[in-house]
């Protein structure tokens, strides 16, 4: 009987949970490994930050769902990956040893690397569920005495969809609060143009989204770096598209949120043969460590280099659907090993995206999501909307029930009226 062992229980590590314990049974060993004993359904978080969602509503205790499929599950966090022993140190010391591992954590958030910025600073986030109920506090406190908010995506993020809805989800809270005529917003990115996102762009995104900019009247700065986030403002230098600064200035601000660039955590990053300078987890083509051969990688921790190079340093997204193509294909990868063969499967990355504007919405389709593409598409409506709420209720579902499907797969692109298209079309 083999042990697999899946580190994180986010949008990849509960789903690989799942999909392994369904595809074995009881023939192997499934362990799932967290630091919190919730799973947070994080593209719900902006919802949270303006009240939309309490805290609660975006969390599933992990223990009871997962124990009752036969997976264990141990809420500690892991201090040491040794893979030349096939073993994880806790960190409370206790040793799990491995057949398998599935590195699934997430990122680590790098807010130390602009001074200023981060939950413990002067900048809110939404990349956790606990910093969007921070970030809710201070918001109540906001409405109290309104005034001009900066929101963004830092130099060196990776995650621009985020920023994007959290800026138009405030604009339209304003709205319904009657209060929009108070508050001065601007939308700052490290973006060469409005609607980039790490991807080059996707079909008419810029046109979409300065579209939408311009309707709400919220002004914007790309090729900006952020140098410095105070109580009341934030310092930024734009660039030309040469990425030599053109101009320094000083924004007030009275509410400021930004997604910062993302780094591995660093029981990973210190893995010597695991992970690039980043500690991102190198991989090959079927989501396995070139170095160590029995630890397989999925989600925002996974190595991918940016689409293009930009004037100031963007990432590139790991969005859902190609999380889920990469949890399948470890999945069946693992058992072919199992069953002494060679791993074969290789994920689609492709990337969809749901886009919630407030009161209206945006959806991406790249397929793949590196160009050339052979597909590129995007779409604006209420529908997108309706869709991002009806698919978070299914989703969260899933998380309770067991994932026995490829959700993506099956709802999103369904409520997208979209055919799915296989790899080799």
């Amino acid at each position: 009987m083999a042990h697999i062992v899946v580190m994180g229980a986010g949008l990849g590590g509960m789903p690989a949970a799942y999909d392994l314990k369904a595809h074995f049974g009881n023939k192997h060993e499934v362990t799932l490994i967290n630091p919190s004993e919730h799973f947070q359904f994080t593209p719900s978080n902006p919802w949270v930050v303006v009240g939309w969602r309490d805290q609660e509503q975006v969390l599933v205790p992990i223990r009871k769902h997962v124990e009752r499929r036969g997976i264990k599950f141990i809420a500690k966090a892991v201090e040491t990956i040794e893979p030349s022993a096939n073993r994880l140190v806790l960190d409370d010391g206790e040793q799990v040893a491995y057949d398998y591992l599935i590195i699934a954590t997430g990122p680590k958030l790098a807010f130390d690397e602009i001074p200023g910025t981060g939950p413990h600073a002067n900048t809110h986030s939404v990349c956790s569920t606990p910093h969007s109920h921070a970030a809710a506090e201070a918001y109540e406190k906001f409405l109290q005495n309104p005034g001009p908010i900066v929101v963004g995506a830092a130099q060196g993020a990776s995650c621009f969809g985020p920023a994007y809805e959290f800026a138009m989800i405030v604009e339209a809270d304003l709205r319904k609060r009657k209060i929009r005529d108070k508050v001065p917003m601007t939308f700052v990115t490290s973006e060469p143009y409005i609607g980039h996102m790490g991807l080059g762009g996707v079909g008419d995104s810029k046109t979409l989204l300065e579209s939408e900019m311009r309707q709400r009247h919220i002004k914007w700065i790309t090729n900006a770096k952020i140098l410095e986030a105070n109580e009341s403002s934030v310092k930024i230098a734009e660039h030309n598209d040469q990425g030599e600064v053109i101009k320094e200035q000083e924004l007030e601000s009275k509410f400021s949120l930004f997604i910062p660039a993302f780094k591995g955590v660093d029981a990973v990053a210190n893995v010597e043969g695991l992970c690039n300078p980043r500690g991102f987890v190198v991989i090959d083509e079927h989501q396995r460590n070139p170095t160590y051969k029995n630890i397989y990688s999925a989600g925002v921790c996974v190595a991918i280099p940016p689409v293009e190079q930009t004037p100031v340093p963007t990432g590139a997204p790991k969005t859902g659907y190609m999380i889920e193509s990469m949890v399948t294909a470890i999945v069946e990868n693992i058992a072919e090993e199992l069953d002494g063969k060679e791993p074969s499967h290789k994920a689609t990355w492709n990337a969809l995206c749901l886009a919630d504007l407030g009161d209206d919405g945006v959806a991406f389709v790249a397929l793949p999501q590196i160009p050339p593409r052979n597909v590129t598409w995007a779409k604006k409506g209420k529908w997108v909307h309706l869709a991002k709420i009806a698919f978070e209720k299914y989703f969260m579902r899933k998380m309770r029930t067991g994932r026995t499907e490829p959700i993506y797969e099956k709802y999103v692109l369904k409520a997208m009226g979209i055919i799915r298209l296989k790899p080799d079309n």
